[in-house]
């Protein structure tokens, strides 16, 4: 028989809302075709409540477990074993060995167990991460938390969306507080975003049409509520805000901030005539509480998803085409190396947040080797998710001063041809540097850079061949110009005058410098494969700005 210690697990608020993954009575185990999750990224999930004390590599779990050691429970293979009656150190250790023992994935103890040197040591002799729960912290709400991530995990092999369950209860929460102060009501998180809101909804005004039709609160309104300081109270203090009627026509509201501990996680707004009395006011500030429970979960589960579907984008964009047909969107495709400020994990949450913002609200977003990429489809189709809708992004979010780049690597007509994608957007990246103009390009316009590149890659490392050697080894010497001057000549040939700006000299210093390198070096300028092979060492020589490198001029 399979984890029948649920008393806890079916205590937490919610479970009512959830379909039973387990039957205890017949011994059955209906989620046969389970997603293991790994522990670091269970409790990167619940980040605050939980940390990672010891992580074995590998370590995964697909459920929960209620140690109850007195009655040999302690858990079965890939388990994440909550040791909610633990006290002693004596006994995290004993729970530790025999949870080992069972093959279970993960142990959770209170924090001020888990971080005691014998129940760490013992966790690594024994090879079981180990996770701490913040002392503050319920066992109940955690439970309910953590099989509301373990269940999203095991929905998602199967394309269900796991978050419906909570946003049902958002919604419910929404008309029970509509019903307790008599006016209609929405949950919004942090950012303005609508959750969720009341029936009801036709007797408010324009701007909360408008924020329920846009699931947003329109930026007039919010210019004018943070004018007024209301986001700056609702940021630093648990105390309910009224918010008087505006001047532009907006009701008065009532408006709760949710809370976990210090965290402000978003709001109850309630459209009222009057402020409410006090005793409802003080049950909505409680019901809050209930909320807050299901924002920590919706995030939970939010944080999950992406980091799923950016594992398995990486896995596509690393050659692993397994299982991709299920998930990706039609093709043909390209991969987009994306640029902005910060390294990949910053720039990655903030092109989740512009293509969320711009209406694509499952991006195909992934990092991989330090760079963030996005898989979109080859369609000049301005619908989110497509080629052509990216390229209006960056444009617009530039003219916000926003300095985002994109380039595509070619067309992928197959999902095995992604990595080939991939690679060719990165190659596109370099040829033309990250701040270069376009900010959108795809590898089909920098060919002829990229033919060069390639060209000179294969020359890099190797020995300078001919007389150009000369020219190195007196500008490493001399600190001079010669290598930088004649790539010039050869971008400009004929042209000495434009050849001479592209360097900054006047045209007789341009002239000058030839004449001494014809004397140093004895080139026969003349000779196409020979201007040929000097350009191609020349790239290989100097940088993508045209700048000798440090070995030539130090």
């Amino acid at each position: 028989m399979r984890r029948c210690s649920r008393s806890l697990i079916e205590a937490a608020p919610g479970h009512e809302h959830r379909s039973r993954r387990h039957s205890c009575a017949t011994g059955t185990n209906p989620w046969d075709s389970r997603r293991v999750l790994s522990v670091a990224d269970l409790t990167a999930t619940l980040a605050g409540l939980l940390t990672l004390g010891v992580d074995p590599a590998g370590a995964e779990v697909d459920d929960l477990t209620i140690a109850e050691p007195g009655h040999g429970v302690v858990g079965q293979p890939a388990d994440l074993v909550l040791g909610v009656g633990v006290e002693t150190t004596e006994a995290a250790v004993a729970l530790v060995e025999a949870a080992a023992a069972a093959g279970a994935g993960g142990l959770v103890l209170r924090r001020s167990l888990a971080t005691r040197r014998q129940v760490r040591d013992r966790a690594r002799r024994e090879g079981l991460a180990l996770v701490g729960l913040a002392e503050q912290a319920s066992w109940a709400h955690v439970v309910w938390l953590l099989r509301g991530v373990i269940d999203r995990a095991g929905a998602t092999t199967g394309g269900h969306r796991g978050d419906v369950p909570v946003q049902d209860d958002l919604f419910a929460l929404a008309d029970a507080a509509a019903a307790l102060v008599d006016a209609p009501v929405t949950i919004e998180d942090a950012q303005s975003r609508v959750l969720a809101y009341s029936s009801r909804q036709d007797v408010t005004d324009p701007a909360r049409v408008s924020t329920i039709v846009g699931r947003r609160v329109p930026d007039e309104v919010l210019a004018s509520l943070r004018a007024r300081g209301v986001f700056r109270r609702l940021a630093r203090s648990s105390e309910p805000v009224f918010v008087p009627a505006d001047p532009n026509g907006t009701l008065p509201r009532l408006v709760v901030p949710v809370r976990a501990g210090s965290e402000w996680l978003g709001s109850i707004w309630a459209v009222v005539e009057d402020r409410p009395p006090a005793h409802l006011v003080a049950e909505l500030v409680q019901t809050s509480s209930v909320v807050a429970l299901h924002l920590l979960r919706l995030r939970a589960q939010a944080d999950l998803s992406r980091r799923v579907a950016a594992d398995r984008l990486r896995g596509v964009l690393s050659g692993s085409t397994s299982g991709a047909g299920g998930w990706l969107p039609p093709g043909p495709w390209r991969v987009v190396c994306l640029g902005g400020e910060g390294g990949a994990a910053r720039l990655l949450d903030l092109w989740e947040s512009v293509s969320r913002r711009h209406a694509w609200n499952q991006p195909l977003l992934a990092d991989l080797d330090n760079r963030a990429y996005a898989v979109v489809r080859d369609s000049e189709d301005p619908s989110p998710g497509t080629w052509g809708w990216l390229t209006g992004v960056v444009e617009r979010a530039r003219g916000e001063s926003l300095e985002l780049t994109a380039r595509a690597g070619r067309t992928a007509h197959t999902v095995a041809e992604l990595e080939r994608s991939k690679a060719e957007a990165l190659e596109a990246e370099r040829v033309v540097g990250p701040d270069a103009e376009p900010a959108t390009l795809v590898h089909e316009d920098v060919w002829a850079q990229v033919t060069v590149e390639r060209a000179a890659a294969t020359l890099r490392g190797a020995d300078v061949l001919g007389p150009l050697d000369i020219l190195v080894a007196h500008d490493r010497e001399h600190s001079s110009d010669h290598l930088e001057t004649l790539a010039a000549w050869l971008d400009h040939p004929g042209a000495p005058g434009r050849a001479a700006r592209s360097i900054h000299v006047h045209p007789n210093t341009m002239r000058y410098r030839m004449n001494r390198i014809a004397d140093l070096a004895g080139l026969d300028l003349d000779d196409p494969v020979v201007r040929l092979a000097l350009r191609l060492q020349l790239a290989a020589l100097l940088d993508t700005t045209g700048a000798a490198p440090a070995q030539s001029t130090a």
